[in-house]
């Protein structure tokens, strides 16, 4: 047997220790580096996807203001019931014209600029049989004084049950109930404006899958909240837009994680040449 000399066998041992080390430090490397490369892709790609959303919801806007201002045309007909959508159809500017009926009336609990009260909901039969439910307004009471219509609001054809024309903005029906709040058909409490169940409960048929937000009366005025005198136009067009702030913060995490990245590998650089300087 050969033996090497003391000096030899530790320096081979330190080689071999040396190498199994580097070998883990690259490992380690290149994991980091591709952590980091997918981690800037995603906040790249999540950011770019905010900016398209953005873009969608400023033409969303546009287009729902359009809608909202633009002179009234007749509400859907039963033909195009199954086509109507929200982002199609909600908020246009829409006339129907039809016998009120009163008795058939809901209320909807609602929070305006008025207070904490409820939405007026009357079923309006137009002339061809159909229904479509009318959001009259924002009344205080809950009780169903829905017959006991004031006739200073100038609502005498609907006492009368006689012809009337509402116009308003088309929405689409709420189904289930408010956040937390299901609505109680059975005993009258209505958390959210759902089309179908209020139509199923009121044994009314056939109902528009949509109702209307009546427009505000010139004549009503002041506007004060009562419980037999309903106040329409205070349907509230808003859209959630913080996608620019969104998609700022998601670049700003890329730029963040590849800043960190840069100056790790930097570093790492730094203390590779320092230790080679010194040997």
């Amino acid at each position: 047997m050969i033996s090497l000399p003391p000096g030899a066998t530790r320096d081979a041992g330190a080689a071999a220790g040396g190498d199994a080390g580097s070998g883990r430090s690259t490992f380690a490397r290149i994991i980091v580096t591709c952590s980091a490369l997918l981690a800037i892709a995603a906040f790249i790609a999540l950011g770019i996807w905010q900016v398209q959303r953005r873009a969608w919801k400023l033409d969303l806007i546009a287009t729902t203001e359009q809608r909202v201002h633009a002179p009234p045309v007749q509400a859907p007909p039963p033909a195009a019931w199954a086509a109507i959508t929200a982002e199609k159809d909600a908020y246009r500017h829409v006339a129907a014209t039809g016998i009120y009926l009163p008795d058939r009336s809901v209320r909807v609990q609602a929070v305006t600029e008025l207070g904490a009260g409820f939405w007026l909901l009357t079923p309006l039969r137009q002339p061809d049989g159909t229904i479509v439910l009318i959001n009259r307004g924002f009344v205080l009471d809950r009780q169903s004084h829905a017959t006991a219509v004031n006739t200073a609001c100038g609502n005498e054809a609907i006492i009368a049950r006689s012809p009337t024309t509402v116009t308003g903005l088309l929405r689409i029906s709420e189904p289930h109930g408010a956040f937390l709040r299901d609505n109680v058909p059975s005993a009258q409490r209505w958390y959210s404006r759902d089309v179908a169940a209020i139509a199923q409960q009121q044994q009314l048929a056939p109902v528009a899958p949509y109702f209307i937000d009546a427009d505000a009366d010139p004549t009503q005025t002041p506007r004060v909240p009562s419980s037999d005198c309903p106040i329409g136009g205070l349907t509230v067009v808003h859209f959630h837009n913080s996608h620019l702030v969104y998609a700022i913060t998601w670049f700003a995490l890329a730029l963040m994680v590849a800043g960190a990245f840069g100056w790790n590998s930097f570093a790492q650089r730094r203390d590779v040449e320092m230790v080679n300087d010194e040997t």
